[in-house]
């Protein structure tokens, strides 16, 4: 693992880093939050995953989260959104392929390669984390935007006994019934029951559990009523006994100006289950 570069900040480190991922085939590079702590102490984990045509820096440059992560003690992680390199498959469109890689491992030629990000955020990279830094692996949650909150919804879904805790804003809920779920099409091909295990939505309908989610949306998101549709989640958490809280927050649009506003919140919100 390469260290690309790290700056003091609140009191801790955050880190940029690169290495050679095996799930990929590409080299990967993502962020690392630690706050000040003890030396030989462990301290939670909570995992960002970004949206459509972002990087680890986005929400590392523009989140906000360091001083709410040193006030509750907790590792802030925020991978990449794709594998990137001149041998990785790429189309001209916002909304696929690389920056796009929708946190699945794809089947499809000839993205099936390369574009392996569920492997890598569920498995090889959480196991670089726990190798590296002071992670307490016992005690992870998991938010995201968008995208990635699709990504962290999914995540927290099929893997509910890692994760304590699942949270996001303005998330893609059900990406089988919206535009955007072309990316599944692409990536998994006809393969309706792959496609569910990547849907919110149908794995809360086939079974999926989690104790409860938090949502934040803003209502002047362009991309509210044709591609995040959250009323399809409040359907099936509340048909599911699934504790939802969907914050609707007047005026607010899609954007890092949003997520900043109320990352604080969702931090504490991390913070208080992770204790438990």
């Amino acid at each position: 693992m390469e260290t690309v570069s790290t700056a003091r900040a609140h009191g801790g480190t955050q880190g940029v880093y690169r290495h050679r991922s095996t799930a990929t085939g590409t080299d990967m590079t993502f962020s690392v939050y630690v706050p000040a702590h003890a030396p030989g102490a462990t301290l939670p984990v909570v995992w960002y995953l970004s949206g459509l045509t972002c990087t680890h820096a986005n929400v590392t440059d523009k989140g906000e989260f360091r001083r709410a992560c040193a006030e509750h003690g907790l590792i802030f992680v925020a991978p990449d959104t794709s594998p990137r390199g001149d041998d990785v498959p790429d189309e001209d469109a916002w909304d696929f392929a690389k920056g796009a890689g929708f946190y699945v491992d794809a089947t499809e030629a000839p993205w099936a390669t390369h574009y392996r990000m569920w492997s890598y955020v569920t498995a090889e990279l959480p196991a670089l984390i726990g190798e590296h830094f002071p992670a307490d692996t016992t005690r992870q949650s998991i938010m995201g935007h968008s995208m990635g909150g699709h990504g962290a919804l999914t995540v927290a879904l099929r893997h509910p006994e890692r994760f304590r805790a699942v949270s996001a804003f303005a998330p893609i809920v059900a990406p089988t019934k919206v535009p955007w779920g072309k990316a599944l099409d692409r990536y998994l091909g006809d393969d309706v029951a792959a496609q569910r295990r990547h849907d919110s939505v149908a794995l809360i309908e086939d079974g999926a559990r989690v104790p409860e989610i938090l949502v934040d949306q803003g209502d002047a998101d362009s991309f509210l009523a044709e591609q995040l549709r959250p009323d399809l989640l409040a359907t099936a958490c509340a048909d599911a006994g699934i504790d939802l809280t969907l914050r609707v927050r007047p005026g607010y649009d899609h954007s890092y100006h949003f997520i900043s506003t109320f990352m604080a919140d969702h931090l504490a919100w991390h913070a208080a289950r992770l204790r438990a």
